[in-house]
């Protein structure tokens, strides 16, 4: 089975508190917008490792080349 925007999404959401997710792709290569207050006063290292840590050993087996904008609710509200 081939992995999807739709699965790394659910992953993602079930993982980790997310006030806004997106995820495209093409099924090798997927970005990810993701907004959780999880990120707060964390480090790019870290919230990068607390998505990784939400995808557990789906982002080496299944998961390619993903790329992250992770931004708290007030970073993304700009």
């Amino acid at each position: 089975m081939s992995t999807t925007p739709e699965l790394i999404h659910s992953y993602i959401a079930a993982g980790l508190e997310c006030t806004h997710l997106e995820v495209d792709g093409d099924g090798q290569h997927f970005q990810a917008v993701i907004v959780s207050p999880a990120f707060a006063g964390k480090r790019l290292i870290q919230r990068h490792q607390l998505v990784y840590a939400a995808l557990g050993d789906r982002m080496r087996e299944e998961i390619h080349a993903l790329s992250m904008k992770t931004l708290t609710p007030e970073e993304f509200q700009g």
